[in-house]
């Protein structure tokens, strides 16, 4: 049956009348164009539906930014139910005294939605766009701060580095990843720890004022990470040069404090795994809601996320839990011991001085 506006608003009356928390006035709005969105939308980042004449049901947060598309009626009711119990989470929680809305949100939008339709509550917890998707992923049951997420706090503001680079692919160096990246070939071949260069250009300086000169690299399960604030001009390693070293995925995390933007790259066999929208901002993360793609190529992710704000509702930091979803969805870690105490592998640039 193709799905019109007549035939959404009557799914979701009967779906409401069968339920305790929803009426016919909170179907999110309806159009027929992705431009009619500022009219039709009461806040920025509200669902809009965008009903085609082939019968699609689109999901906009804004007049640019797609998040579903689908013929399926059962799914476009749910995603519409998904939004609202969202708000209506939202409200219940602010006024629980004692109980943050960080911590209870998401469990929040589970149960509402049981209480509307079981399959509903299953397929919201699994994360995914569909209930077959549902149940399959497994409960953390570890510390969500070992691994990679330990360092969300400091890397919010470019610490120890502004770009955090992983490179997968069959037998991949590190030493090879960091040369091909610039790194001094001397203090390379030298087995160079971060806290060797405290100071070694005769200068006195500590190693607070040399990051910018540094990089650092190694080896953690997969992966070769690469740590760095920014490469010198002409140094920076294109695809072909990293296809020769037998790299298959990069990962790129990026960040920028002062114009408060947080970036994620990722991408297989050269291409950029991104659903065709523009960069990843991971400010754009709302917790409780999917951040990418319904059923897209990144829609793993939206799973990991679900999962790992369902196990760790005392991460109130949306950068730790988007973190934690990321190591358990691809396996990224980073050394925390050997960065904090110096001594992860490192070298300058070259020219850079200091050798």
């Amino acid at each position: 049956m193709r799905i019109t506006e007549h035939v959404l608003r009557r799914a979701w009356h009967r779906t409401a009348a069968g339920s305790d928390l929803l009426d016919d006035i909170m179907l999110p709005p309806t159009g027929t164009s992705p431009d009619q969105y500022a009219r039709r939308v009461a806040e920025p980042g509200g669902l809009f539906l965008v009903l085609d004449e082939a019968g699609t049901v689109r999901g906009h947060r804004d007049p640019h930014h797609e998040v579903f598309a689908t013929q399926d009626l059962d799914q476009a009711l749910y995603f519409a139910a998904e939004d609202t119990v969202r708000r209506l989470a939202e409200h219940i929680v602010a006024h629980s005294p004692g109980r943050g809305p960080a911590a209870n949100l998401v469990t929040g939008q589970a149960g509402l939605l049981d209480r509307i339709d079981p399959a509903w509550g299953d397929r919201f917890r699994s994360g995914g766009m569909d209930r077959t998707a549902a149940g399959t992923a497994r409960p953390c049951g570890r510390d969500p701060l070992e691994c990679l997420a330990w360092i969300a706090g400091t890397w919010r503001d470019q610490a120890p580095y502004t770009h955090l680079a992983f490179f997968r692919g069959e037998d991949v160096d590190a030493e090879h990843i960091a040369l091909l990246h610039g790194a001094d070939p001397v203090q390379v071949a030298a087995g160079t720890r971060l806290s060797d260069l405290c100071g070694t250009d005769g200068s006195g300086r500590d190693l607070g004022e040399l990051p910018w000169e540094t990089l650092c690299f190694g080896r953690e399960g997969d992966w070769t990470y690469l740590l760095y604030h920014d490469t010198p001009p002409g140094t920076r390693a294109d695809r072909a040069a990293l296809a020769g070293l037998g790299v298959t995925d990069t990962v790129l995390l990026s960040a920028c404090s002062a114009k408060a933007m947080h970036t994620f790259e990722h991408t297989h066999d050269g291409e950029r795994v991104a659903d065709d929208v523009g960069a990843i901002e991971l400010t754009g993360y709302d917790r409780g809601r999917a951040p990418f793609y319904r059923g897209g190529r990144l829609d793993f992710l939206n799973r990991a996320i679900r999962r790992a704000e369902l196990d760790h509702p005392e991460l109130t930091d949306e950068f730790e839990l988007f973190l934690h979803a990321l190591d358990t969805a691809l396996g990224l870690r980073l050394p925390e011991r050997d960065l904090k105490e110096g001594r992860a592998r490192a070298a300058r640039w070259a020219g850079a001085g200091g050798r």
